[in-house]
């Protein structure tokens, strides 16, 4: 799996090591005894009311002990082994992120972890570095990063990120999830506990809508016509390990009691606030026009590059015509005569990830990493020098 680098794209959800793990310690009400830390959670037996402990809030690194926990897990021989003596790492962390959150990461890796060498990057950074790799000859690149605690977009022109056009929507995956939970709360079954089953029931049953006012008619009629409506039958832990979606005809033929949450317009209003931030109070630009503020603030002979290489990783990019949304919307406010294109990857999670695995192939990779007697002749300062976040 390593090739010649271990590469851990640290999300605030997720942790990628050429798997996805959960990047969370979750407790249950029926083992209270036992944490389950990150994919130790498919041993729980009843996930119903699993509780998150997150290293990461509001999308920056703030609970070590946790995230080391996690970390440890990570790296044993348990999960994806490693020895840091021989491997170099590549890890991730979010743009503008804290000194004093980069400082402490690099002490634990270089001295609690003993890693050889170091390079920390942004996973923006690494996305890019695929794209271009997977399409010579690009000069830029828009990379819109959906992901859990916030969405970014970034523009990056010859391979170097534009920090005047780095723009950042305070929505991701969380919201969603968590807006999905106050709205079924309020209009069917109190969920506010069930983090776990919600986010199941969101990346099952969401999708975005390319209409929003015409799917919200057909979500008002009665019947038959309603082509939106849907039953989702919630997992029951003992003969349902994940809740699935279902018509309300095969609902009506059911005859096992099982809980079911009536899905509506909640299906398309919830993926929305990507595109909506104010829907939810959030009084921010949406994804689309997002794009267009960040172009906008790169040179005019850059513009019609970034319109046409635009590529979209994260979660929430999973969502049912997500990419088709994001066209649409970025091809209206767009200028007539630019090329708008956007670029979903076969697997946007682990998108930044396969980046990082071609980059530990560059030919002058060791150039960018710290080593760790380089860190300590020369201790964090060099790290500012090198590592470009």
């Amino acid at each position: 799996m390593i090739d010649n680098a271990y590469i851990l794209d640290n999300g605030g959800f997720t942790a990628k090591v050429g798997i996805v793990i959960p990047n969370s310690v979750m407790k249950a009400k029926s083992e209270r005894r036992r944490p389950f830390i990150a994919d130790q959670v498919e041993e729980c037996r009843d996930a119903s009311g699993l509780f998150y402990i997150l290293p990461f809030q509001k999308g920056y690194l703030v609970n070590w002990d946790i995230q080391k926990t996690i970390w440890d897990h990570i790296f044993s021989k348990d999960c994806c082994p490693v020895n840091f003596n021989e491997t170099p790492l590549i890890v991730t962390e979010p743009y503008f992120n804290f000194p004093s959150i980069q400082e402490a990461m690099t002490e634990i890796f270089f001295e609690e972890y003993e890693c050889q060498s170091l390079l920390r990057i942004n996973a923006g950074d690494l996305s890019n570095y695929h794209y271009t790799t997977d399409n010579p000859g690009t000069l830029a690149c828009m990379v819109v990063d959906v992901g859990y605690s916030f969405s970014h977009v970034t523009p990056y022109i010859k391979g170097k990120k534009r920090r005047e056009g780095i723009k950042r929507i305070d929505v991701g995956g969380k919201a969603l999830t968590n807006h999905l939970k106050d709205i079924i709360s309020y209009r069917q079954l109190h969920v506010m506990d069930e983090t776990y089953v919600i986010n199941q029931v969101k990346e099952d049953s969401c999708f975005v809508s390319l209409d929003f006012m015409a799917d919200m008619e057909i979500a008002r009629k009665r019947g038959r016509e309603n082509t939106i409506q849907r039953d989702y039958v919630l997992p029951d832990f003992t003969t349902i390990r994940r809740g699935f979606l279902r018509t309300l005809e095969e609902t009506s033929k059911s005859t096992e009691g099982e809980q079911t949450l009536r899905m509506n317009n909640e299906r398309f209003a919830v993926p929305e606030i990507l595109f909506q931030p104010s829907d939810l109070g959030v009084q921010q630009m949406g994804v689309a026009e997002a794009i267009i503020a960040s172009i906008n603030s790169c040179p005019v002979e850059t513009q019609p590059h970034l319109y046409s290489n635009i590529v979209v990783t994260g979660g929430c990019s999973l969502f049912p015509n997500f990419q088709k949304r994001l066209l649409q919307d970025v091809r209206k406010l767009a200028p007539d005569e630019y090329n708008v294109r956007v670029t979903l990857p076969e697997n946007p999670l682990t998108y930044a990830w396969e980046g990082g695995s071609l980059l530990s192939k560059h030919p002058e990779f060791y150039s960018f990493v710290v080593t760790k007697e380089e860190y300590e002749e020369e201790g964090l300062h060099i790290c500012y020098e090198r590592f470009d976040v």
